[in-house]
């Protein structure tokens, strides 16, 4: 068995002010900075993970960096983690894609399984490279608990893969900044333990 401890990464100001980020490299700001070390320290007292792993966008290696210095691990970098390819979308608020992109914006909204976003990937797409990532990991992990840092994106379809739904659940699970979601990989099959815990964000004078 294989523990999987997924986290996305701390906010960024794209994220405060609802820009489409996929592959641009936007950094923590100050409020991610600290989201990132007291997920550090949360894990820290939890869990004793043997690797982290991140998608190689700064805001992630970054938030992988302050998890992973507890204990004096390295962030290793998995290209197949990096965020959705957003396309001609990229770095664009909804209000800027809506005028070219009306349509497809409405079905990323409505229908999001059923979207190739304009230069950019479909959920079908990231979600075949993510769990091939997953299948890897776990390979290499056997009877092992690893941390992995991604976005909100990517965790959502890994997450809908380990409950058995489909793409088009998308909306229905959330991530936060600097969530933990924890799922087991035991063989074929995955279980379910923990989904978009902030707790530690909360009461964050409980992990100093």
């Amino acid at each position: 068995m294989t523990k999987f401890i997924l986290v996305r990464h701390g906010q960024t100001e794209w994220n405060r002010i609802e820009r489409f980020r996929g592959r641009f490299d936007v950094p923590l700001n100050t409020a991610g900075i600290q989201q990132a070390q007291i997920t550090g320290r949360r894990i820290a007292a939890q869990w004793q993970p043997v690797a982290v792993y991140s998608s190689p966008l700064l805001r992630a290696l970054k938030t992988a960096e302050a998890i992973a210095q507890p204990f004096q691990l390295p962030v290793q970098p998995v290209t197949d983690l990096i965020d959705i390819d957003y396309g001609f979308w990229q770095g664009l608020s909804n209000d800027e894609v809506s005028v070219h992109w009306q349509t497809e914006l409405e079905a990323w909204y409505n229908a999001p399984h059923t979207l190739s976003i304009p230069g950019g990937e479909s959920l079908a797409d990231l979600r075949n490279r993510a769990m091939k990532a997953i299948h890897w990991l776990a390979d290499h992990h056997e009877d092992e608990t690893i941390v992995l840092v991604g976005h909100t994106v990517i965790n959502r379809v890994i997450l809908l893969a380990v409950m058995g739904l489909g793409n088009e659940r998308f909306w229905r699970v959330h991530q936060d900044t600097c969530a933990i979601n924890v799922f087991d990989k035991e063989g074929d099959d995955f279980t379910m333990i923990t989904l978009n815990d902030t707790c530690h964000l909360a009461f964050a004078n409980l992990f100093q």
